[in-house]
C-alpha cells in the first residue's frame, strides 16, 4: 500500500487524501521515510511538484516558506522577472498564511508562475512549478487561511537546499554553474575559488575527470552537454599561466593531529580540507619521493596528466602545511596501531595499486612476458623502470586501465599493441573518447573474445595466448550483455607479452585482527552508516552498491576511511567528494567527540539517490549551438616511443568564454518537510 497521500511529481498527479493506494514510483523507490534515519519524511517539494506523505503537513505554510527561501536565500536577481515575480509571490503567500489574503491571490499565483517562465534561468522558473500545484490541488487549504478558519495541522522543520542536475551528478557536487558563469564572465579567479569549494585539485579533474557530470547537463536536451570538464581545466589553468598564486590560507593551527595513509587524490583531498581548518596534517605515502598523486601519478598517463601540472596542486596542499611523507609502508615501516596512539585521528586512503588475477590457464607459472598487471605495468613505466614489456604485446580488459596500458606499450616502444574483450566496443567501461584515442594511435581490438590459456615456448617465454570467441546473451546484473563462449572456436593470438588489466584492489594487508576493522569480500573497509530506507522498506545505496550516508568512521574508533579503500576502485572525482565528507566528520569527531553526518549531508544524499535531471525534459525554445572542443594533438606520431607530450591541449580564453555562454544555470531548488 502506497504511503504517499498526495504527488503532483513528474507532472504525474496521484490523489490518495480520501483513501485509495495509488503507488508513486518515485516515492518508492527513490525517495527515504526518513530524513537521517530517525524523523519521517512528511513532504518533499522541489522543481517538478510536490510529495506528500503525511495529510496533517500544512502544505500552504509549508509554500510560503518554500517562496520565503527562494526569493531570500537562491534568486540571483539578475533579471527583473526572477527579482520582483519571487518576491510579489513571498509576499502574497506570507500574506495568505498572515489572514490578510484574498481569493484573487490565488489567481496572482497562479498567473506568476506563467510569468517567471521568463527568466534569465531556471531556479525561479521550476521554483513556482510546487507553488502552483499547492494551488490547483489544495484550494480549500488556501481558502480556510483566507476565510480565517483555523485548522489543526502538524508542526514540521524545514530544510531547504539548491543543487543543479550537473551538481548533483558531480560525485564532489562541484557548483558547476557558479564556476561555468564566473568564465562566462572573464572572472576566471573566481570561477577557481568557487572549485576550490568542492575540489581540490583542479588541474587534475580538469584533465581526467569522466565528467559524469555532462550526462546530466540539460543542455544535451537542446544540442550538447556543456564541456564541462575543460572549463574547470580553463579556471585552473589560468592561474598557473599567469603566475597567481592561490588566495586560500589555513585557519590558526589547531593542536590535534591527523596521519593520513595514502598520497592520493583522496588523502589529499582530505588533508586540504583539513588543513584549511587548521588542523595539521602528515600523509603517509608507500611511493617514492616525486611521486605524490598516488594512483593519478603511477595510475594516469602524462600525456593525459603532465606531471609538473599534477605536482603543483600537491605543492598548493603542502604549502598549506600538509607533510607528505614518502617511501613509507604502513605495516612495514609503521603499523596502523603506532599511527593511532601518535595521532588524534587516522584517515585510511592508501588507493587500489593491486591488479586482480585473470583466472587463465599459466597466470601462476612466472613465466617470462607475463606481467603481473596493468596497474603495476603503469606504475613501473611512469617510475622509468624496465617493464618486462616486448616488441608485440597483449592487454586483457575493457577499463580505463586496460586503454592507458595499450596506449602506453606503444610509447614504451611496442611494435603492436592489442587490446583483447570479452565484449563489444559499446559494452566497454572505458570511456569512449579514451578507446577513440587507442584507435588513433594504432591499437588493435580484438572484441569478442576471453583468453583461457597462457602459450609459451621451451625457454618458458610467453609466445601468445589462446583464445575463444564470445557471444552476447541476456543482460547481466550490471546491465550489459553477458558474454557467452563459443564452442570450438579456440584461436590463438601471438604476442611476446600478456598483460591483465581486469580490475584492481586495495592493498588493506596492514589491517590486522587486533585493529578490529571489518573488511569487506570486495576487498573494502566497512565503514558506519545511516540507513536510509524507501517506502518499500529497502536500504537506499548508491551506483556501487553502498549505503548512501556513510559516516566514513571505521570500527575502530578514531580511525576513518575514504577513496579507493571504501568506496571500491572508482574515479578521481568520487575519491575527492568522499574525501571531503571524510574531512567535515574527522573535525566534528576531533571538536565535538562523535562523528556524525549534518543535515544536509543526508539532504544532498536524498537528492543524488533522487536523481535531478530528466533527460526526457523537453527544453524547446533555444536554439542549437555547437560545442566548442578543446584543441588536441592528432596523428599516431603522438604515440611514438617516449613521447607523453600532452594529448589535449584545453581552451583558449576566448573560446572557454563562448562554451560557457551555453550554460543554461539550471538551478534547483528542495524543501524537505521532517
Amino acid at each position: 500500500m502506497s504511503q504517499v497521500a498526495f504527488s503532483s511529481w513528474g507532472r504525474q498527479v496521484i490523489d490518495n487524501r480520501q483513501g485509495g493506494d495509488a503507488e508513486v514510483e518515485v516515492a518508492k523507490k527513490k525517495l527515504p521515510i526518513t530524513f537521517g534515519g530517525e524523523k519521517n519524511i512528511a513532504a518533499f517539494m522541489g522543481w517538478d511538484g510536490l510529495i506528500l506523505h503525511d495529510p496533517n503537513v500544512d502544505v500552504v505554510a509549508m509554500a510560503a516558506e518554500y517562496a520565503k527561501r527562494v526569493q531570500e536565500d537562491y534568486c540571483c536577481a539578475k533579471c527583473s522577472p526572477g527579482k520582483k515575480g519571487t518576491r510579489v509571490m513571498q509576499d502574497t503567500l506570507a500574506r495568505i498564511v498572515g489572514g490578510q489574503g484574498n481569493e484573487g491571490d490565488l489567481d496572482t499565483l497562479l498567473n506568476l508562475a506563467d510569468l517567471l517562465r521568463n527568466c534569465k534561468c531556471t531556479l525561479c522558473q521550476t521554483s513556482a512549478v510546487p507553488v502552483a500545484d499547492t494551488v490547483k490541488h489544495f484550494r480549500d487549504d488556501y481558502l480556510a487561511y483566507i476565510r480565517g478558519e483555523k485548522r489543526d495541522k502538524k508542526a514540521v522543520d524545514y530544510k531547504v537546499k539548491m543543487t543543479a542536475p550537473c551538481q548533483d551528478k558531480c560525485p564532489a557536487h562541484v557548483d558547476i554553474p557558479a564556476y561555468v558563469e564566473a568564465i562566462k564572465e572573464l572572472r576566471f579567479d573566481e570561477s577557481l575559488e568557487i572549485i576550490r569549494e568542492s575540489m581540490p585539485l583542479p588541474s587534475v579533474c580538469g584533465r581526467v575527470c569522466p565528467h559524469p557530470c555532462e550526462t546530466a547537463c540539460r543542455r544535451a536536451n537542446v544540442d550538447k552537454p556543456i564541456n564541462i570538464m575543460v572549463l574547470k581545466r580553463t579556471a585552473s589553468d589560468y592561474e598557473w599561466q599567469h603566475n597567481l598564486q592561490p588566495p586560500m590560507q589555513p585557519k590558526p593551527k589547531k593542536d590535534k593531529k591527523i596521519a593520513i595513509v595514502g598520497a592520493g587524490p583522496a588523502g589529499l583531498a582530505a588533508a586540504y580540507y583539513l588543513a584549511l581548518e587548521g588542523y595539521p596534517c602528515t600523509i603517509y605515502e608507500s611511493l617514492p619521493e616525486g611521486f605524490g598523486g598516488g594512483m593519478i601519478a603511477v595510475g594516469i598517463p602524462a600525456y593525459r596528466m603532465p606531471r609538473h601540472i599534477l605536482q603543483r596542486d600537491i605543492d598548493i596542499i603542502s604549502a598549506m602545511g600538509v607533510e607528505i611523507i614518502y617511501d613509507t609502508h604502513i605495516g612495514k615501516d609503521i603499523s596502523l596501531m603506532e599511527l593511532k596512539k601518535k595521532f588524534d585521528a587516522v584517515l585510511l586512503a592508501p588507493g587500489a595499486h593491486k591488479s586482480k588475477p585473470m583466472g587463465v590457464e599459466g597466470e601462476e607459472e612466472g613465466y617470462n612476458g607475463f606481467l603481473a598487471g596493468g596497474i603495476e605495468f603503469l606504475r613501473e613505466a611512469y617510475m622509468g623502470k624496465p617493464t618486462g614489456m616486448g616488441k608485440k604485446v597483449c592487454v586483457v580488459g575493457g577499463g580505463n586501465t586496460a586503454i592507458d596500458c595499450v596506449r602506453v606499450a606503444l610509447r614504451e616502444g611496442a611494435k603492436d599493441s592489442i587490446l583483447l574483450y570479452r565484449r563489444t566496443r559499446k559494452e566497454m567501461p572505458a570511456d569512449s573518447w579514451e578507446v577513440d584515442g587507442a584507435d588513433e594511435e594504432g591499437v588493435q581490438f580484438e572484441f569478442l573474445v576471453l583468453p583461457k590459456k597462457i602459450i609459451v615456448n621451451k625457454k618458458r617465454q610467453v609466445t601468445g595466448v589462446e583464445c575463444i570467441r564470445m557471444e552476447l546473451g541476456e543482460p547481466d546484473d550490471s546491465g550489459r550483455r553477458r558474454p557467452q563462449p563459443i564452442e570450438g572456436s579456440e584461436f590463438i593470438v601471438e604476442c611476446d607479452t600478456l598483460i591483465p588489466a581486469i580490475g584492481q584492489d586495495p592493498d588493506l594487508s596492514f589491517i590486522t585482527e587486533e585493529t578490529g576493522i571489518e573488511i569487506t569480500r570486495w576487498n573494502t573497509v566497512v565503514t558506519k552508516y545511516v540507513p536510509l530506507k524507501s517506502e518499500a522498506g529497502r536500504d537506499l545505496n548508491d551506483d556501487m552498491g553502498n549505503p548512501l550516508s556513510r559516516i566514513l568512521l571505521t570500527d575502530m574508533d578514531g580511525v576513518f576511511a575514504s577513496g579507493d579503500a571504501e568506496i571500491g576502485p572508482l574515479t578521481v572525482v568520487a575519491c575527492v567528494g568522499n574525501a571531503h565528507r571524510a574531512a567535515k566528520v574527522i573535525q566534528r569527531w576531533l571538536e565535538e567527540g562523535k562523528a556524525y553526518l549534518t543535515d544536509d549531508d543526508f539532504h544532498e544524499d536524498i537528492l543524488s539517490h533522487l536523481g535531478v535531471y530528466d533527460k526526457n525534459e523537453d527544453v524547446p525554445w533555444l536554439d542549437a549551438v555547437t560545442r566548442v572542443e578543446q584543441n588536441e594533438i592528432h596523428g599516431k606520431a603522438r604515440a611514438s616511443k617516449g613521447n607523453y607530450n600532452e594529448v589535449e591541449l584545453g581552451f583558449k580564453d576566448s573560446d572557454a568564454v563562448i562554451e560557457a555562454e551555453r550554460c543554461l544555470r539550471c538551478y534547483r531548488v528542495s524543501m524537505i518537510a521532517v
